[in-house]
């Protein structure tokens, strides 16, 4: 099947083994010191979760946007979808396209985990920070599971987007969000959401966590790391409200649900406070009005981050 046409501010870089797109933003730093932006989108997602952003950014600030394996304008990968091989086709990516700057990283939901894989695998003496947005640790499945069987057979039949206020609360323009959703129903789409969510999310954590870089915090430093936290209740839920509205679940099963709902924001908290350890100059902040996808729902946090780790770097 052939790919979409690429953007004007898109471009195919090959990593030797096949391409993947990637997307510019903003204009060419004045200076090889001047830091850059670079977004890393979590499980089953491509650079459109992030427009909302890049739209919002500082017209002065370089950023990028890009396609993991498999996603839209870029080209399936021969290894299997781990954290491991994303980290390392975003490191071939970096090389190849000769982005030498020091580098902000931004990443959402499972590039929590890409983006500590990456550490494993390359150190941070490029990285100028951090930025996480509702992002996974490491020891998440320890504590919630997101994909808890009771929780999704209570939304069975669910528009998933409409329950989480996403459909009605988005900042992507129209058009947009026409392109995210239309990307979404693509059987290119499928397979490596897939092959991503069910086949590789949940092994991932456990694989990172044997590494133990927990134990050498602060991984960053004082490299500064802004930690974003979304209110997962309101996504969960909205699942609920929408499934009971179907007549779904028993009412056992009803309230093993709604304690789970009451006990998440609480376990979540903590999980984004662990992420504090990375450096000695952090900060943590909750979008109060968002679920998981606050670069969606608002963006201008995301922005506030990026503006708060520009504002912090080291003397």
């Amino acid at each position: 099947m052939a790919l979409p046409a690429l953007p004007p501010n898109g471009r195919l870089i090959d990593i030797s083994t096949h391409k993947l797109a990637l997307y510019t933003h903003g204009p060419e730093p004045s200076s090889p010191d001047e830091t850059v932006i670079l977004f890393v989108s979590g499980v089953a997602s491509d650079a459109l979760n992030w427009q909302a952003v890049v739209g919002q950014l500082s017209p002065s600030l370089r950023s990028y946007t890009y396609d993991r394996s498999g996603y839209r304008n870029s080209e399936s990968s021969p290894l299997a979808p781990t954290a491991e091989h994303i980290a390392l086709e975003l490191s071939l990516l970096i090389e190849e396209a000769s982005i030498s700057h020091p580098l902000i990283l931004v990443g959402h939901s499972w590039a929590g985990v890409l983006l500590h894989e990456f550490i494993a695998l390359k150190g941070t003496a490029q990285i100028a920070g951090l930025v996480l947005v509702d992002a996974n640790h490491e020891t998440a499945p320890l504590v919630v599971d997101v994909n808890d069987p009771i929780l999704w057979s209570i939304a069975a039949g669910v528009d998933v987007y409409s329950a989480w206020g996403l459909e009605t609360n988005h900042k992507l323009t129209p058009e947009e969000w026409n392109e995210f959703i239309a990307g979404e129903s693509t059987e290119k789409y499928r397979l490596i959401a897939h092959k991503e969510d069910v086949e590789q999310y949940a092994p991932s954590f456990e694989t990172l966590r044997k590494k133990e870089l927990g134990k050498k915090q602060p991984l960053l430093g004082d490299k500064p790391v802004f930690v974003i936290g979304g209110i997962r209740s309101r996504d969960w839920n909205g699942l609920y409200q929408a499934g009971i509205a179907k007549g779904n679940g028993t009412e056992e099963e009803r309230k093993y649900v709604r304690d789970l709902i009451a006990g998440i924001d609480e376990k979540m908290a903590k999980l984004m406070k662990e992420f504090s350890k990375l450096s000695t100059k952090s900060e943590l902040v909750f979008a109060t009005e968002s679920g998981h996808f606050v670069q969606m729902t608002q963006p201008e946090v995301v922005v506030d981050g990026v503006q708060w780790v520009l504002d912090n770097q080291p003397a």
